[in-house]
């Protein structure tokens, strides 16, 4: 079993009962935070993500992950392009319109060229809904969204709503590799 693997389900599956953000109710949940917040699992997951971002979806500028699972997900492949390339710099979407200051949705894009193409990187994804509200934000701030890697789908139908509405989609891991019921 890969190491990353075996740190998500140490340290971030548990079964009982589960209301999710999508209002989805479960009998099991996987927070990858406690995993990839160690410096072995941002480590390992940075190496992943980047990996499966250069396979699936080619060339990008930046890499957005969704608040706030996705931001240390994007800040871990952008560390790791960095020293491995080729360099994708960190993008952060806001859930909600940042209400002060300069009211951004995106965090770092400023920086980067209209029309960049950005992946997106995801935590979880189970119904997609807050994926596809990310990817809204990045085409309303100008951007290509490239796709959508996430290191867990949960085969709950988030994979074919992001399929369908035109992106690439691909997850590192899925239900069946905590459940076994693949």
């Amino acid at each position: 079993m890969d190491r990353l693997l075996e740190l998500l389900r140490e340290r971030g599956f548990r079964r009982g009962h589960f209301v999710l953000s999508s209002g989805k109710e479960s009998d099991f949940f996987i927070d990858c935070k406690p995993a990839v917040l160690l410096a072995e699992g941002h480590a390992l997951v940075g190496k992943a993500l980047h990996a499966a971002i250069d396979d699936a979806l080619g060339p990008v500028s930046a890499v957005a992950g969704v608040e706030l699972g996705g931001c240390p997900l994007a800040s871990a492949v952008a560390c790791v392009s960095w020293t491995e390339g080729p360099v994708m710099d960190a993008v952060y979407i806001r859930k909600t319109t940042k209400d002060h200051g300069t009211k951004k949705m995106l965090e770092g894009a400023d920086r980067l060229s209209p029309g960049a193409r950005l992946a997106i990187v995801e935590d979880t994804v189970t119904t997609g809904g807050s994926t596809l509200r990310a990817a809204k934000a990045v085409q309303d701030a100008g951007f290509e969204v490239a796709g959508v890697v996430a290191v867990v789908d949960r085969l709950e139908g988030g994979a074919e709503a992001i399929r369908d509405a035109g992106f690439v989609f691909t997850a590192l891991y899925d239900r069946a590799d905590f459940m076994g019921d693949g």
